[in-house]
C-alpha cells in the first residue's frame, strides 16, 4: 500500500470583486428564474391528466360543501353579513392555485382571522361611528395582503422562522377557546352578550344570562351532538370494517351540510305562518357578488386600522404557512414559504375588490381535502364552483337557517385548533421555557384579544431567544482514554493507528452527567473550552469572562507578585491568596474548541483578544491559543486577521533581562482589533499592525519544531489510499483535539524551566 499523503489545508481569500462579474453575468437568468418561479403552476400544469381532474374533482366538491355554512359562521365572527363568509371564500379557492407550492391547503375564512377582524371592526367603529364594517374588511384585506405579497417578493419569508411552534399553537388554542365562548350566546339564544368582549367576560355574562335560555338550544345542542357523533361513529367503523373506510369518511364529512339542511328545513316549517320567528335565523342573504367595486381607502380609515395591521399580517402568514409545512411533511413534498407568502398576499389583494375580507390557510378544511385524495390544487377551482353555486342558486334556502345551528358549526370546526393535555405534557418534557410561550398565548388570549396574545407570545419568544444568544453555554472539557482496537491487518493497523490520523481520547465537560467519573484532567498548564454558540457582540463578554474565571480558578498567578502599591486597582489578590495557590500549574495555552462556532464578528474576536492579553499578564508568559474544529473560513480568517495565525511559541520573558515596558509591550498582543474610536496620540495607541509584525517574527520558531512539519505543496497528488488528518497550514488551527493538546505539550516543553515563586515570596516579604 502506498504511503499516506498528507494534506496542507489552506483557503484562499474571497475575491469579491469577481463574484460580483459572476452575478452581473448571470443576472438574467437569475432574473428569467425568478419570474418564473411566481408562477408554480407552469411546472406541472403541463402533466395534468384525468385521473388527476377526478381526484381533485372529488375533493373539492367536498371541501365546498364544508366551506359554505363554516364561511357563513365565520363571517358572523367578524361582525360581517354572512355573504361576505362566502365572497371571502371564493375568492381564496379560485385564485391560490396560480401561485401555490402546496396541493393540501384550502385557502379562506378561518376562525382566528375572523376573530382577529372582529375585534377590529368593534374597536374601530367604537372610536370611528361613520366607518362601516364592511369597509373595515376590504381596507384590512388590500392592505394586509399588500404587505404579506412586499415580505414574499423580497425573500423575507425567513421571519417566519424567528417565531416558534409553541406560539403559534398558543394563540390558535386561545383564539379557539374564545371563538367557542363566544358562539355560547348563540347556541343557547341568549341576547344582549357582547361576544366581541374578552372571553372571561363572556363567560361570566354568559352563566349571568343563562335562565334567558331559548328554543334555539335544541338546534344547537343537537346540531353539537350529531357532529361528534357522526364524527366518532363514522371512525370507529372505519377501523372495524377497512372495506368501507373512505365511504364512512365521505358520509362523515357531509354531516356539516346535513345538520344546516335538516335544521333548515325545521326551521321553514316552525315558521310557516308565523310573522316573526321563535328562533334567531339567518335571514336575508343577497344572490351574487354584490360587494364588487374597486376599493376605496382614505388615509382616515388606513389610520384606524394601522394598529391591527401588523396582528394582521403575523396571522396571515404563520397560519398559512404553518398548516403547508404540516401537510407538505405529512405528504411528502416540500413547500416554498416565500411563494406561499407571495400567494396569500395576492390573494388577499384580489379579494378586496369582491368585498371579502382577509383569507388564510384552514387547518380543518384542508385535513379534509389532504384526505379526500387531491392531486394538484386545481381542486380549489371546483371548490369555488361550489361557492358560487351556493351564492346564486341557494341563498333563499339561507333565509332559514338557525344562527345556533352555525354556532355549533363554527364550535365544533374551532375545537381541532386547540392542543390538548398530551400536547402540554410532551411540550414540558422538552422545554419549560416554551411551555411557558405556550401559556402565555392562551392566557393573554384569553384575558385580552388575539393581538396582544400575538404580541405577548412573540415577544416572550424573542426574550427567550435573545437570552440563549446571549447567554451560551462554555464548558471546560476533559478527556476520557479510548481503548484500541486490534485489527486483523499489522502494516494497516500501524498505518491507521498513527497520531495524525487518529483520536485517543474522548474530549466531554468535566460536569458531564455519565462520564464526568471519567473524565481526566489535560495536561498541566493546558486547559480546553468548548463553546456552543457563535461568538458574536451579545455574548463575547459573557464567554471572556467564564473563559478567564475558569483559567484564574485552576491555574496561579506567575511572576513577581505586586507589592500594594504596585498592584493595579482591579486586582484583588493577595499575597496570602496567591501563596495558597502555589501548587496550581502555570498557564501555558487555552485550546478552545470552535465546532459550534459558525459566526465570528468583530466583538467576538475582540472578546478572544482581551481573554489572551489578559491571561498573557496572569501567566507572565505568552499563552498560546489553539482552535480546534473551526467550521467556518470566515471565522479562519478573521482569527488569522488578529493574529491567532501566527503567535509566538516558547517565548518566556526573564524579568531579569527585560525591562517593565518592554515585558508589557511583549506579553500584549494588539489592544483592539477594530477600534469604535480612533486612537487619540495623547493616549494608548492601537498597535494591531506593530503585535502582527512582532508575532510574525517569531514564525520562524515554528519550523524547527517537529510537530509543524510537512510538505506544503498544494499540487501534490492525492495518490494513497489512506490518508492522513489533515494539517492546517497555520499551527494553531487543529482537526483533532488530539493534535492540539500534542501541539501544545511540544512548545511547552521547549519553555525554560518555572522559577520558584515561593522562595521569591520569601524575599520580598524579609525586605518588606
Amino acid at each position: 500500500m502506498a504511503a499516506p499523503s498528507e494534506i496542507i489545508i489552506d483557503y484562499d481569500d474571497v475575491d469579491y470583486k469577481q463574484e460580483t462579474k459572476d452575478f452581473m453575468r448571470n443576472l438574467p437568468r437569475y432574473t428569467k428564474d425568478y419570474i418564473v418561479g411566481l408562477f408554480p403552476i407552469l411546472h406541472w400544469i403541463h402533466r395534468y391528466n384525468l385521473v388527476w381532474l377526478i381526484s381533485d374533482l372529488i375533493a373539492g366538491v367536498t371541501v365546498g360543501i364544508v366551506v359554505v355554512p363554516q364561511s357563513m359562521g365565520y363571517a358572523k365572527i367578524a361582525e360581517l353579513p354572512p355573504q361576505y363568509g362566502l365572497y371571502t371564500a371564493f375568492v381564496g379557492l379560485c385564485v391560490y392555485c396560480l401561485f401555490a407550492t402546496s396541493k393540501d391547503i384550502s385557502i379562506g375564512p378561518t376562525a382566528v382571522m375572523s376573530l382577529l377582524l372582529g375585534q377590529t371592526v368593534t374597536k374601530v367603529t367604537s372610536e370611528y361611528p361613520d366607518v362601516t364594517a364592511e369597509q373595515i374588511a376590504v381596507a384590512f384585506s388590500i392592505m394586509t395582503g399588500a404587505i404579506a405579497m412586499f415580505i414574499g417578493l423580497v425573500r423575507l419569508g425567513i421571519l417566519v422562522d424567528f417565531i416558534p411552534a409553541p406560539a403559534i399553537s398558543g394563540f390558535m388554542t386561545g383564539s379557539a377557546i374564545t371563538i367557542s365562548i363566544g358562539q355560547w350566546p348563540k347556541l343557547f339564544g341568549i341576547k344582549g352578550i357582547n361576544t366581541q368582549d374578552s372571553s372571561y367576560l363572556i363567560f361570566g355574562n354568559f352563566f349571568k344570562n343563562l335562565p334567558n335560555t331559548k328554543v334555539d338550544v335544541a338546534f344547537g345542542l343537537i346540531g353539537l351532538l350529531w357532529l361528534y357523533g357522526v364524527r366518532y361513529a363514522c371512525e370507529y367503523f372505519g377501523k372495524r370494517y377497512p372495506k368501507y373506510r373512505m365511504h364512512l369518511f365521505f358520509f362523515s364529512i357531509m354531516r356539516n351540510g346535513l345538520v344546516v339542511i335538516v335544521s333548515t328545513l325545521i326551521a321553514f316549517l316552525i315558521n310557516i305562518g308565523r310573522d316573526t320567528s321563535p328562533i334567531s335565523i339567518l335571514k336575508d342573504v343577497p344572490a351574487g357578488f354584490q360587494a364588487m367595486a374597486v376599493p376605496n381607502i382614505s388615509p382616515s380609515l388606513l389610520g384606524a386600522i394601522s394598529s391591527q395591521l401588523p396582528s394582521g399580517v403575523i396571522v396571515l402568514i404563520l397560519e398559512h404557512v404553518a398548516i403547508a409545512k404540516s401537510f407538505g411533511r405529512i405528504n411528502d413534498y416540500s413547500i416554498d414559504p416565500n411563494q406561499e407568502i407571495i400567494a396569500i398576499g395576492f390573494t388577499n389583494i384580489w379579494a378586496s375588490f369582491f368585498g371579502a375580507y382577509p383569507s388564510t390557510g384552514s387547518f380543518s378544511r384542508t385535513a379534509i381535502k389532504s384526505r379526500s385524495g387531491v392531486k394538484t390544487p386545481i381542486a380549489g377551482i371546483f371548490s369555488g364552483a361550489v361557492v358560487v353555486l351556493a351564492l346564486y342558486a341557494l341563498t333563499p334556502a339561507f333565509y332559514y337557517i338557525p344562527d345556533a345551528t352555525l354556532a355549533a358549526v363554527v364550535i365544533h370546526a374551532v375545537s381541532d385548533l386547540v392542543s390538548g393535555p398530551s400536547y402540554v405534557k410532551r411540550l414540558a418534557k422538552v422545554s419549560l421555557w416554551e411551555l411557558l410561550v405556550f401559556l402565555v398565548a392562551v392566557i393573554v388570549t384569553f384575558f385580552t384579544t388575539v393581538d396582544y396574545g400575538i404580541y405577548g407570545s412573540v415577544a416572550l419568544s424573542a426574550v427567550i431567544l435573545l437570552f440563549r444568544i446571549a447567554r451560551p453555554r462554555v464548558a471546560a472539557l476533559g478527556r476520557i482514554q479510548l481503548t484500541k482496537q486490534q485489527q486483523p491487518q499489522e502494516p494497516q493497523e500501524k498505518l491507521l493507528s498513527a497520531p495524525s490520523s487518529s483520536s485517543e481520547h474522548l474530549y466531554v465537560p468535566t460536569n458531564h452527567p455519565t462520564l464526568g467519573k471519567l473524565v481526566e484532567s489535560l495536561p498541566r498548564g493546558i486547559i480546553m473550552f468548548r463553546v456552543d454558540e457563535s461568538m458574536t457582540y451579545p455574548n463575547s463578554g459573557f464567554l471572556a469572562d467564564r473563559i478567564i474565571r475558569h483559567c484564574k480558578d485552576h491555574t496561579r498567578r506567575a511572576g513577581r507578585i505586586p507589592t500594594k502599591a504596585e498592584r493595579a486597582w482591579n486586582d484583588d489578590a493577595s499575597p496570602q491568596r496567591d501563596a495558597e495557590r502555589a501548587s496550581l500549574p502555570r498557564l501555558h495555552a487555552i485550546i478552545l474548541d470552535f465546532g459550534g462556532v459558525n459566526r465570528l464578528d468583530s466583538s467576538g474576536l475582540q472578546a478572544i483578544v482581551d481573554v489572551q492579553n489578559t491571561l498573557n499578564r496572569y501567566a507572565d508568559q505568552h499563552v498560546e491559543f489553539h482552535f480546534v474544529n473551526v467550521p467556518n473560513p470566515s471565522v479562519r480568517r478573521s482569527l488569522i486577521v488578529a493574529g491567532f495565525g501566527t503567535q509566538p511559541r516558547s517565548i518566556h520573558v526573564d524579568d531579569a533581562s527585560t525591562s517593565g515596558d518592554h515585558q508589557q509591550q511583549q506579553l500584549t498582543g494588539p489592544t483592539e482589533i477594530l477600534p469604535v474610536v480612533p486612537s487619540s496620540r495623547d493616549g494608548p495607541q492601537h498597535e494591531l499592525e506593530e503585535s502582527i509584525r512582532r508575532q510574525q517574527k517569531h514564525q520562524k520558531q515554528l519550523d524547527d519544531l517537529e510537530s509543524l512539519g510537512g510538505s506544503t505543496d498544494k499540487d501534490e497528488k492525492l495518490h494513497a489510499a489512506v490518508i492522513t488528518l489533515p494539517k492546517d497550514k497555520y499551527p494553531f488551527f487543529h482537526w483533532s483535539a488530539d493534535h492540539a493538546v500534542q501541539s501544545a505539550l511540544e512548545s511547552l516543553a521547549h519553555r525554560p524551566a518555572e522559577p520558584d515563586y515561593n522562595s521569591q515570596e520569601e524575599e520580598q516579604e524579609q525586605q518588606q
